[in-house]
This record gives C-alpha cells, sequence and structure tokens, in this order.
C-alpha cells in the first residue's frame, strides 16, 4: 500500500516516512546547516519538550508546519537529541509521547491506512484475540489490573479482546519499538554541536521534575525506598539492584548526589570514594542517567516489601510518592 506524504507525517517511524526522509537529508550535518535543518531541530526540540509535559494535546494543525520530509526529520532529530542526553526518563518519555501522538491519528483514520500501521508493527486491527506469548511480551508496562494474564479470557492458547482494547495495544507496540530503537549511536562530535539544544531540553526536564515532585517529603516516600533507606541506615546488606532502586528513586524526585550520599553515609561500612562513585554514576556521571525500576522489576528482585493499600494504585514508586503527596496536600 503507498500512502499519501502528508499521511507519512503522523506515523514518521514507519519504513515508508524513514525512506522519505532519507532521500530529502543525505548528510546530517549538511542538513543542520540548512534553513530546513535548523526548522527541522527546533521542531525537533519541541518535540521532547511536548513529551515531558503531563497534559498531552495533538491536532491535526501539528502536521502542517513543514513539508513532510523535514517534519519526518524532526522525529528523527528528537531521537537524535535525547540520545544524546543519555537521560533514559527523555527516551521514554519520547516514546510514549510519539506512540501517544500516532494513536490520536489512527482513532480517525482511513481504515486501510489503519490496517497497514497495525500490520507494518505486527498486529492485526480485526482480530478479537492475541497469541498468549505476544501479549505476554507486550503488557508488562500496562498499569491497569484488566491486563494481567489473570484477569483475562485465554482459549487455546490466544487471549480475547475487548472492543477497543486493540487500539491500546497498537499505542503500546509503538512504545515499546521506539523504546527499543533508543538510545541512538550518535557522534559525539553530532551530540556537542546539537548542545544548546540538548540543554534547553536539560532546563525544561529540571523544572518539570521541581513542579512534579516538589520539595522532597520523607513521608511520602514508598514502603519499599522507606525500607532500603533504613536497610541502608542500618548496615544491612543491600544488593546491587537495592542501591541502584534507591539512588534512582532519590536523585528523580529531586535530591542531589552530596544529599544521597549522605544517607550512605550513614551507613557502618560506609566508604566515600565506592560510594561517590556508585551515585555519580547512577545519576548520569557514567553517560546515563537512569530511572528508579517500576514495580514489577522492584517484585522480581525481592525490593517490593510492607505492601500496603495505597501500592494498589501505582505500578512505580514515583507514582506512589506523587499520589501521597497529593494526598498530604489535600
Amino acid at each position: 500500500m503507498e500512502i499519501d506524504r502528508k499521511e507519512l507525517i503522523k506515523y514518521p517511524f514507519l519504513k515508508e516516512s524513514q525512506q522519505l526522509a532519507r532521500r530529502h537529508v543525505e548528510s546530517l550535518e549538511e542538513f543542520l546547516d540548512s534553513a530546513p535543518g535548523a526548522l527541522a531541530l527546533e521542531r525537533a526540540r519541541d518535540r521532547v519538550i511536548a513529551a515531558l509535559l503531563p497534559k498531552r494535546e495533538f491536532s491535526e494543525e501539528n502536521t502542517q508546519n513543514l513539508k513532510p520530509e523535514y517534519e519526518i526529520a524532526s522525529y528523527a532529530l528528537a531521537r537524535v537529541l535525547v540520545s544524546c542526553s543519555c537521560n533514559r526518563s527523555l527516551i521514554d518519555r519520547l516514546a510514549r509521547y510519539e506512540a501517544e501522538r500516532a494513536s490520536f491519528y489512527l482513532e480517525v483514520e482511513d481504515p486501510d491506512i489503519r490496517e497497514f500501521v497495525a500490520w507494518s508493527i505486527g498486529i492485526s486491527t480485526d482480530a478479537a484475540t492475541m497469541p498468549v506469548t505476544g501479549y505476554v511480551e507486550l503488557v508488562p508496562h500496562l498499569r491497569d489490573l484488566r491486563w494481567r494474564l489473570v484477569n483475562r479470557v485465554v482459549r487455546q492458547g490466544v487471549v480475547h479482546l475487548a472492543p477497543g482494547e486493540i487500539d491500546e495495544l497498537i499505542r503500546e507496540r509503538i512504545r515499546v519499538i521506539l523504546v527499543d530503537q533508543m538510545p541512538l549511536r550518535v557522534p559525539a562530535a553530532i551530540c556537542e554541536r546539537l548542545e544548546p539544544a540538548t540543554k534547553e531540553i536539560a532546563a525544561a526536564y529540571q523544572q518539570q521534575i521541581l513542579e512534579q515532585f516538589g520539595e522532597v517529603q520523607e513521608e511520602a516516600f514508598p514502603p519499599c525506598i522507606s525500607a532500603l533507606i533504613q536497610a541502608i541506615t542500618t548496615g544491612a546488606n543491600l544488593t546491587h539492584m537495592g542501591r541502584f532502586a534507591a539512588t534512582s528513586f532519590l536523585h528523580t524526585i529531586g535530591m542531589s548526589i552530596i544529599e544521597i550520599a549522605d544517607i550512605f553515609a550513614q551507613a557502618p561500612d560506609f566508604d566515600p570514594d565506592k560510594t561517590m562513585y556508585q551515585v555519580e554514576h547512577i545519576t548520569g556521571g557514567g553517560g546515563t542517567e537512569y530511572t528508579p525500576p517500576a514495580c514489577p522489576t522492584m517484585r522480581t528482585f525481592g525490593l517490593c516489601v510492607n505492601q500496603n493499600k495505597d501500592c494498589e494504585r501505582v505500578n512505580h514508586p514515583l507514582s506512589y510518592y506523587r499520589f501521597k503527596k497529593t494526598a498530604r496536600k489535600k
């Protein structure tokens, strides 16, 4: 099937979209020097910053600013920008943003195009079922309890889907595909050239974190994180994943490297050099800024402890923290 160039703007992750962009952008360096390249870079920066917003709005007007090939190039540049940032959270947010954007357009899309896009990512829009193996691979990060296999109707190796659920699975498939493709291997010279844009994005990210989490409140920590901090301060033998989970959580909610190191300093076997190395590596000093693991991962590593009724509302320690802070304000 051949899709109109203007339609390809809506689905820049498709092979056909990428081919269109490559025909007009042979050299990234030369493209960035051009007027269209400057506009595409500006649009790419805006894409990433839009991905940081808690509420996302899409419209047909968003696809009319640049020529199709350059609009698609802005998608590619957005992936380059987050890859240069070495911030896993930015990568995750961009992937989710692009998946939600595509889903918005697919809701009102021509049935043939909708079917083609779904087919391109390995999903049939006509099916009311999905093989168990494919389903299990796709739903781990979907938070609603209805997606858990134990809550599904399963017969003869297939999971039965309710009307409309295929749309949610298409969106999740797109997100997973994009996450798996990043970070890209970007030459250092390109990242250096894009530094003004990545700095703007980093500033917007920090501002968003500040607005989202505000002042650190230990009273709102999820039980798992509180248990890890208690284990640290009492000298218990903490696993590598335990240290990683505690450090990445504290960093994400706004604590500085020194403040995090001060917590580890309360341990009887505190080693300043080793602790600073580990904390700096997890918080971005090693080139990648890590985000804390979600609840399923915490359970896998035996770190999900002291669960309470509020834990049932969330699927991530950060969501618990945000929920408790909001509840305390009320």
